[in-house]
């Protein structure tokens, strides 16, 4: 038999006794009451936003340190312990659910301890020996989980965007312009409340997809813009109690360097604690972006529907077997993901504006339900984006003939005739039409409505779908 090693313990003391902790890990008793205390849904805290409260760490870290507040070789030790987290090490160790203490302080003290013993480490020390390097008296100083954490959520919410909703958005509307060229003088059936309608361009339907898109990346931007203002320095109450009076400006400094974004200082800390409206500004635009994706996805399918007794104006590339029992059928699996995920983000939104209405007094203990939404409704909505832009909008083909016969058979037609021998004809025409299957202009030449050259020239469906043009300033 192999022995197994045995496990060795350290004691490590809070306000509320001891507990052995394994010698081991780098968290410590006060992330170990946590574990026990929130064993809820097994997921730990996103990569994007431990990057966040990394981050701001380590720029306390450097400003304490040239500011005299920690000395300098446990600053420097510090911002060495970031940079490994950084870096993706230690990622283990921060292992509070996300679903924990009010506020986040369990998570705020995860990280606290992780970086205190590897700073211990680094300075040739053993981890818990917390007289050398405190989680609460060096990592923190200056600072409490009621201002890191608001930071964190928006540093966070930053980073998420900028690496993965921003890029995915600008992928799809590229790939649907593109669709939009390819498409663009394949004439289609127009259809409002499901109902046949004037014919429109395929190609109009993607450009009119792109340019929604790009609407709702600037409102994405706009409202990420409520996110560079931080509330950093506040520390317990948004009064700043603790820290050095040039903190506040100099962390923000830092902070805005080591993610290449303008953060600056909020103008009042303590609404910059309290209030959580930019989160919920976020996340109502990207609500906004999945409701209108949601709607994409839809159009999608019905375009797709078939292949034999739906629509099948388009083809989507098939991307796996679609069924388990019936050979030879492939789904619209792409976009049946994006709506759900769509969906998703919308319960996300709803959950958000119901954490951030319940703040009391000076902070809303609610935060780390908004930390967790708000981040991973950027991220899964930047990467199913992505997904979809790569495995369907990329490889759309277009049924032209498909798409032509709707759009000569669509009763619809008749609308254009209003205009030459009246709205009351036109219906009649339309009537017949339905009644005995008869075409249209066979129904205008036989009641002697129209020549068969002026008939001709109003039901070009070529320029009856060409799509306007407009003045400057029109």
């Amino acid at each position: 038999m192999t022995q197994q090693p045995s496990i060795t313990y350290r004691t490590e003391s809070d306000s509320m006794g001891d507990k052995q902790i394994p010698s081991t890990v780098y968290y410590g008793i006060q992330t170990l009451r946590a574990v026990e205390n929130f064993p809820i849904s097994g997921i730990k805290p996103l990569s994007t936003y431990l990057d966040a409260c990394v981050l701001i760490k380590k720029a306390a870290a450097i400003v304490n340190g040239k500011l005299g507040c920690i000395p300098e070789d446990i600053s420097q030790a510090l911002i060495a312990a970031a940079d490994e987290v950084l870096a993706g090490n230690l990622r283990d160790q921060f292992v509070v659910d996300v679903y924990q203490a009010g506020a986040g302080t369990s998570h705020h003290m995860n990280v606290n301890e992780v970086l205190s013993n590897r700073a211990l480490e680094i300075m040739g020390d053993e981890k818990g020996n917390y007289k050398r390097v405190s989680p609460n008296d060096h990592v923190n100083y200056g600072q409490s989980t009621n201002d890191v954490i608001p930071t964190a959520i928006r540093i966070g919410g930053l980073l998420a965007l900028e690496k993965t909703l921003f890029p995915a958005l600008s992928q799809a509307i590229a790939s649907l312009d593109k669709k939009a060229l390819e498409f663009h003088d394949i004439v289609k059936s127009g259809r409002t409340h499901l109902q046949d309608a004037v014919p429109v361009r395929l190609g109009e339907t993607f450009r009119a997809w792109a340019q929604i898109l790009r609407e709702h990346s600037a409102r994405i931007e706009t409202a990420s813009g409520d996110l560079t203002s931080l509330g950093l320095g506040g520390s317990a109450a948004g009064t700043g109690l603790n820290t050095h009076p040039e903190y506040c400006e100099k962390v923000a400094q830092i902070l805005a360097e080591l993610i290449g974004k303008p953060l600056k200082p909020a103008p009042h800390l303590m609404a910059a604690m309290q209030s959580m409206a930019p989160f919920v500004n976020v996340s109502g635009a990207l609500r906004n972006l999945a409701q209108d994706c949601v709607k994409m996805s839809h159009d999608l399918r019905l375009m797709d529907s078939g292949p034999k007794t739906g629509f099948k104006e388009i083809q989507l590339p098939p991307v796996q077997p679609g069924s388990s029992i019936m050979p030879g059928k492939y789904n619209p699996v792409m976009a049946e993901m994006t709506s759900m995920v769509c969906f998703q983000v919308m319960g996300y939104d709803s959950a958000i504006a119901l954490a951030a209405q319940a703040g009391q007094l000076e902070l809303n203990v609610m935060m780390p339900l908004i930390a967790y939404n708000l981040i991973h409704s950027i991220e899964i909505l930047g990467n199913t984006i992505s997904a979809l832009t790569a495995k369907c909008l990329d490889k759309i083909e277009a049924k032209g003939d498909r798409c032509l016969a709707y759009a000569e058979g669509s009763l619809a037609l008749v609308t254009a005739l209003n205009t030459h021998i009246g709205y009351l004809n036109a219906a009649a025409v339309a009537k017949e039409s339905l009644e005995t299957g008869k075409s249209l202009r066979q129904i205008v030449l036989e009641r002697g409505l129209m020549s068969a050259e002026d008939l001709a020239k109003v039901l070009d469906l070529e320029k009856m779908s060409a799509m306007p043009e407009r003045t400057p300033g029109g």
